[in-house]
């Protein structure tokens, strides 16, 4: 089937363009689903478009037909991820797509879920449309590379945030460390912790801080199924209490322990709303994050943001489990017997040193706000 007012390849560029702008515009992301925006073109002219928003709700490629201001047959369809081919909590987008009579699809990667993984672009050509892949490819991937690692296998995309002096330091000695950063880059982590499909810290930082750890002071304000489960790594189940504040905001709590604690214990957390998960604990008494990763793979969590005190994110870095940090650093001294940034095993040579590759540097309020790819440690790449 062919399409009508074919267009160029300097407009299949740019309609694929908007279509990845679209998929990235649903605020929160749709987890555990992959974020898709789809563009539907003839000559030139959009007759429809959309945006997969929510889990459970319909696929971009049908929000995009249902828009459309007149019929779509013959027309060309952008889409930033392969159409789907079976039925789950939606009936397949190919169908939807032939049943439509479009001529021509453009799609900017294949899904690797093992229910797709080229199902949906065969299914297509079958019926006679025109597939193209591959258009801009890196940057549809660049949305979901969570998801598309969790569903290939592997895990999920480790974010670790930090927010430091210009001295990388992040509280004083006493711990204090409210506010080292301005409320500007306070509100913009609670985007990105909306942004996440989990938020993960440790026992010490909710016996510190006490925080609610949820995302408040954002537009459009979430509801408490929007908010990310927030994980909190307590080995022994000492440190959380019934009347922590995370316990008393809105949204789901999972604390992960050892399997040591008491059932008492256990029940008092769970009366309030926690999930109590055991996890298995390494030699030196801490729990596994090899393990604790694996449970939120298993839940479908495709992106995670750890905020965690200087041990616990060195931690995973030292794990070779994380993926990108996000640094604030704030126009500030705190001097010498301040707490680090991140507490790091011991290297004896530089050879030995981790490297990062910047991605982004953003002024946020009075802050820099640093994305940072880590790469992996020589043992990690054996």
């Amino acid at each position: 089937m062919a399409a009508e007012g074919g267009e160029s390849a300097v407009n299949d560029a740019h309609w694929m363009a908007r279509a990845i702008r679209l998929a990235a515009a649903p605020f929160p992301p749709p987890h555990p689903n992959p974020r898709v925006g789809c563009v539907i073109v003839r000559a030139g002219r959009v007759l429809g478009e959309g945006a997969h928003r929510r889990a459970g709700e319909a696929h971009a490629e049908v929000i995009a037909l249902a828009s459309c201001t007149e019929s779509p047959r013959g027309a060309t369809v952008y889409v930033t991820l392969e159409p789907c081919a079976h039925y789950g909590r939606t009936p397949p987008c190919a169908d939807a797509l032939i049943e439509a009579g479009v001529g021509r699809v453009v799609v900017a990667h294949r899904d690797p879920h093992p229910q797709v993984a080229g199902a949906g672009i065969a299914r297509l050509r079958a019926a006679g449309i025109e597939v193209s892949e591959g258009l801009l490819g890196a940057s549809a991937r660049d949305l979901n590379r969570g998801f598309l690692r969790r569903v290939a296998g592997g895990d999920p995309w480790v974010r670790v945030k930090l927010a430091a002096s210009l001295d990388a330091r992040t509280a004083l000695a006493s711990g204090e460390s409210r506010w080292i950063t301005s409320e500007a880059a306070r509100r913009d982590v609670h985007r990105q912790r909306a942004m996440a499909a989990a938020v993960v810290t440790g026992a010490g930082t909710i016996r510190c801080d006490d925080p609610q750890l949820t995302a408040r002071d954002v537009e459009p304000p979430l509801t408490a199924a929007q908010q990310p489960p927030r994980v909190v790594l307590d080995p022994r189940l000492r440190r959380v209490t019934p009347q922590a504040a995370l316990l008393q905001a809105p949204g789901s709590v999972w604390l992960c322990h050892d399997g040591s604690a008491a059932p008492e214990r256990i029940a008092a957390l769970q009366a309030v709303g926690a999930e109590v998960i055991a996890v298995a604990a390494q030699p030196d008494g801490q729990l596994s994050l090899r393990d604790v990763l694996d449970l939120l793979r298993d839940r479908q969590v495709n992106e995670v943001w750890v905020e965690a005190g200087a041990t616990l994110a060195g931690a995973w870095v030292a794990a070779d489990l994380v993926d990108e940090l996000v640094l604030y650093t704030a126009p500030c001294l705190l001097g010498e017997g301040a707490q680090p940034l991140l507490r790091l095993p011991l290297l004896t040579n530089m050879a030995a040193r981790r490297r990062v590759r910047f991605q982004e540097v953003r002024r946020v309020g009075e802050e820099l706000r640093v994305s940072a790819l880590l790469e992996k440690s020589a043992a990690g790449e054996e």
